[in-house]
C-alpha cells in the first residue's frame, strides 16, 4: 500500500506519534530521534523505579516475579537475571515471520510509550530501540504467540531480545543474521536490562495498534477506490445516477453515505454513457441494489472506519504498561514525586473490537463489489453487453474466471469477518483469565485489506472493459482517466482471450497503491 508522508526523521517525545509518522517509520523507513523532553521524562520515571528497587518493600515487576509468579520476592543480585529471563522466555513466537512494516510499527509505538517516562526505563535502553529503527535493524517476530493481553507479549519480547544482543534480526537490506552481529555492524552495543526494563519493553498493545493504524491508512484509499469502481459499474451498466442526489442523501443523514454518494456524482459528471439514457425514452424504473445502494454500503464502512480512527487516536495517546510509574500530578506522592501502580491498561479490547469491525466492513464492501462485477458478465442483466464481455463468446471465455477469483476472495473475506475479539483462552495459571485476541484480529484484518484491494481491482478492470464496449458512447472524464491508466499498465481492453493473471495483478497494484484514485483526483479534484 502507499505511504502518506515523506518524513525522513520522526521526533519521538512524551506526546503521541501521529498515524502519518507511524506510516513513515513503518513503511517509509524513516529514522527516529528522541527529543530532549523525552530524555527528561525517561530520567524522571527511572528515578522512581530505582528508589523502589533500593527499598525493602516488594514492588511488582521490579523486585518480584511476574503474572502468576508475582508473589515471589527477587533479591537485588538476581534482578538483572530476572529481566533477562523474562525476555528470553517470553520470546516464544512460532510460525512465519511477521512483515517488516508491522515490526517497525510496533517498535515505534513501544518507543513512544517509553518516552513518556511512565514505564521507568533508562535513556540508554530507549535510545537503543530508537537506534534499531534508524539503522533499519528489524527483529524477527513470529506470527503466533500473542493473545492481546498482557498486550503483545511474545512479539514485543522478540524485539526486546534484540536489544540484549540475542535472537535473529534482518538488517536494512533484509539479510537474516544474529542480533549481536547486526548490532556490532551498526556500531551499537547491547544493553544489560535493569530493574523493570524487561517488563516495560514487552507489556503493550503496540503490535495490534500498529496494524490497526496501517489498515486505517489503506482503507481510506480503498473505500474511495471502491466509489470509483462503483461509479464505473453504474456507468457501464447503464444505471441511473439520480439515486445519488444530495437531497435524497439528506433524508438519511449518515455522513459516510453522503460522502460516498457525492463521490459517485462527481465521478459520473459529464458522462456520455449516462447522458445517453437520461431522457424520456429511458424506461428503467429501478436499478439493482448492488448499483443503487452502493453509497449506503460504502458509507457504512466509512463510518465504521471513522470510529476505528477515533479509537486508534485515543490509543496512540495512551500509555500501556504494567506496572505504571505515576508522577506527582498523577496521584499522591510517595517516592521522589511519584509511585508505581499495577493496572490493566495492557488489555487489548478497545483495539481488538475495532479491528474486527473493520474486517466486517471490508467483507461487506467486497461483497457488493463482486455483485456489481457479476452483473457485467450475465447477458440477461448487462444490457446488451456480450456474455462474459468475451470477444467471441463460446470460443472465448472473457472475464468469466476473473469473477471466479473475485468470488473466491469474497468468500475468504466472509470467513475473516468472524470476530476474534469474542474469543478468550485463559492463560498464566488463570491469572490472565480474559484476553482480547487483538493480535489475531489484526492479523486477519491485514488479509482482509489485501482481499478488498483484489476485489475492487477486478471490478475496476471489468468495468473498464465494459466502458470500452459501450463505444462510441464516451465515459466521464474521471472514469476515462482510470481506463487510460489501466491500459498504460498492461491491462488490455476487449479482445480474444489471453493470460489474465498478470492483468489482474497489475490492476491490484494500481488500486492498492492509490494510483487509480490519483487518476480520478487529478481529473476532477479530491474526493470525499
Amino acid at each position: 500500500m502507499s505511504t502518506a508522508t515523506h518524513e525522513t526523521t520522526v521526533d519521538v517525545g512524551p506526546g503521541p506519534v501521529t498515524p502519518a509518522q507511524l506510516v513513515a517509520v513503518a513503511r517509509g523507513g524513516a529514522a527516529v530521534r528522541l527529543t530532549e523532553d523525552a530524555h527528561a521524562a525517561l530520567d524522571r520515571g527511572r528515578a522512581v523505579v530505582e528508589e523502589l528497587a533500593a527499598g525493602e518493600t516488594p514492588a511488582y515487576g521490579i523486585s518480584t516475579g511476574f503474572g502468576a509468579l508475582a508473589t515471589r520476592h527477587i533479591p537485588a543480585d538476581m534482578r538483572a537475571k530476572l529481566q533477562r529471563s523474562l525476555v528470553r522466555s517470553h520470546a516464544a513466537g512460532s510460525g512465519p515471520e511477521v512483515e517488516r512494516e508491522v515490526v517497525r510499527g510496533l517498535m515505534l509505538l513501544r518507543l513512544s510509550t517509553l518516552a513518556t517516562g511512565h514505564t521507568g526505563v533508562r535513556r540508554v535502553t530507549a535510545q537503543l530501540l530508537a537506534d534499531l529503527l534508524s539503522h533499519g535493524i528489524t527483529p524477527v517476530v513470529r506470527e503466533f504467540g500473542s493473545l492481546g493481553c498482557s498486550g503483545d507479549l511474545a512479539p514485543l519480547s522478540h524485539c526486546a531480545l534484540a536489544l540484549i544482543g540475542e535472537g535473529e534480526v534482518r538488517d536494512a537490506d533484509g539479510v537474516l543474521m544474529p542480533a549481536a552481529e547486526a548490532l556490532a555492524a551498526a556500531g551499537l552495543e547491547p544493553v544489560e536490562l535493569a530493574a523493570k526494563e524487561g517488563l516495560a519493553l514487552i507489556n503493550g498493545t503496540d503490535g495490534m495498534l500498529a496494524m490497526l493504524v496501517l489498515a486505517i491508512h489503506d482503507l481510506r484509499v480503498l473505500l474511495r477506490s471502491a466509489d470509483v469502481a462503483a461509479a464505473m459499474s453504474v456507468e457501464g451498466q447503464l444505471a441511473t445516477d439520480r439515486v445519488f442526489a444530495a437531497e435524497l442523501m439528506a433524508l438519511r443523514p449518515q455522513p459516510g453515505q453522503a460522502a460516498s454518494a457525492a463521490n459517485l456524482v462527481a465521478i459520473l459528471t459529464d458522462s456520455g454513457v449516462v447522458a445517453s439514457h437520461r431522457g424520456p425514452d429511458c424506461h428503467r424504473v429501478q436499478d439493482a441494489y448492488s448499483l443503487r445502494c452502493s453509497p449506503q454500503v460504502h458509507g457504512a464502512a466509512r463510518d465504521t472506519l471513522d470510529h476505528a480512527d477515533r479509537i486508534a487516536g485515543w490509543e496512540l495517546a495512551s500509555v500501556v504498561d504494567n506496572p505504571m510509574v505515576l508522577f506527582g500530578e498523577d496521584g499522591d506522592d510517595t517516592l521522589r514525586g511519584g509511585r508505581v501502580e499495577s493496572n490493566g491498561n495492557f488489555h487489548g479490547a478497545p483495539v481488538a473490537q475495532v479491528l474486527d469491525f473493520l474486517a466486517i466492513a471490508a467483507a461487506d464492501v467486497a461483497g457488493i463489489s463482486e455483485r456489481r462485477t457479476d452483473r457485467f458478465l450475465d447477458r440477461n442483466r448487462s444490457h446488451d453487453l456480450p456474455p462474459f464481455l468475451a470477444d467471441d463468446p463460446g470460443v472465448d471465455s472473457g472475464l468469466m474466471i476473473a469473477q471466479y477469483t473475485q468470488a473466491a476472495v469474497v468468500s475468504e473475506l466472509k470467513r475473516l469477518a468472524v470476530p476474534a475479539s469474542v474469543d478468550s483462552i485463559p492463560s498464566s495459571a488463570m491469572q490472565e483469565d480474559h484476553v482480547s485476541m487483538g493480535w489475531g484480529a489484526a492479523r486477519k484484518l491485514r488479509r482482509s485489506v489485501d482481499g478488498l484491494a483484489r476485489v475492487v481491482a477486478i471490478e475496476t478492470m471489468t468495468a473498464a472493459r465494459a466502458l470500452d464496449l459501450r463505444a462510441p458512447l464516451t465515459p466521464s472524464p474521471a472514469t476515462a482517466a482510470v481506463v487510460r491508466l489501466l491500459r498504460e499498465h498492461g491491462v488490455e481492453g476487449p479482445g480474444p482471450d489471453r493470460h489474465l493473471s498478470p492483468e489482474i495483478e497489475a490492476s491490484v497494484a494500481l488500486v492498492a497503491s492509490g494510483a487509480v484514485l490519483d487518476a480520478v483526483t487529478a481529473t476532477i479534484g479530491e474526493l470525499r
